[in-house]
């Protein structure tokens, strides 16, 4: 995947927040019409007040990062938040049986063929069990529901797919810089790809209410899972990426 570089260095905790880290994965190539569109990924980890980890879109499970893991915390939650981002989910809960995995809607069935072990599925309220350490939102779509999160006492948004960012200095072709910038996500004006905009604009009803939520909550900065992540000025950038939504 020479089209697109990764965050280095990949599979190593990065501090984000207080009791949330981040790590930069490998890339991947996701099937869209016939071609493996190169996409790299990102994990979200917090540190629950009672040390479990909670971790959202996991990455490759590697020897050194387990064994930053096991000193950061028990993992306990393992998210799906869309049909996409499934991908080693079962590699973890493997590793980790005690651990819950929760499946956004889509993605029971889109990760089948390669996990089936979810424990629970995400909703638009969050599980009790997590302790009120997160707001919760659910945005419908037509192909795609993503569900996202605001770690509270950071104030930092999660989210998968809903904004993505991707820095032509990390796109090696000119080809696909031309086809980032086409299809919308491309810094400095990272934003939903047009596909997926109109998948959450069949129902921008919702989403728009959605996303006055998050901008209520107060987000400080958004960790996004593809492309460059905003460290500050979060409800700015929200309003920028997502402005079709709230026009």
């Amino acid at each position: 995947m020479d089209r697109l570089t990764t965050y280095e260095p990949i599979n190593r905790l990065k501090t984000v927040a207080e009791d949330v880290y981040l790590v930069d994965g490998p890339v991947i190539g996701m099937s869209y019409m016939g071609l493996a569109v190169p996409f790299t990924t990102r994990m979200t980890i917090v540190r629950l007040p009672d040390g479990r980890l909670w971790i959202h879109s996991p990455t490759p499970l590697v020897d050194a990062l387990e064994a930053e893991i096991a000193a950061l915390g028990e993992p306990a939650f393992l998210i799906a938040p869309n049909r996409l981002h499934f991908w080693w989910i079962g590699e973890w809960k493997a590793r980790f049986p005690r651990a819950r995995a929760y499946a956004a809607p889509g993605a029971r069935k889109a990760a089948a063929a390669r996990f089936s072990a979810f424990d629970a599925d995400l909703s638009h309220d969050p599980p009790p069990e997590w302790g009120g350490a997160f707001a919760q939102y659910l945005l419908p779509g037509l192909f795609l529901t993503e569900v996202d999160f605001l770690h509270r006492a950071s104030g930092t948004l999660i989210l998968a797919d809903l904004i993505e960012n991707f820095e032509s200095s990390h796109i090696g072709c000119a080809g696909w810089r031309f086809l980032a910038k086409l299809g919308g996500p491309l810094d400095p004006d990272g934003k939903p790809p047009h596909d997926l905009a109109l998948n959450f604009l069949w129902r921008k009803k919702e989403a728009r209410a959605e996303i006055e939520r998050m901008l209520g909550d107060s987000p400080q900065r958004i960790i996004l899972s593809h492309g460059r992540w905003y460290d500050r000025d979060a409800a700015a950038e929200l309003r920028r990426a997502l402005r079709r939504f709230l026009a």
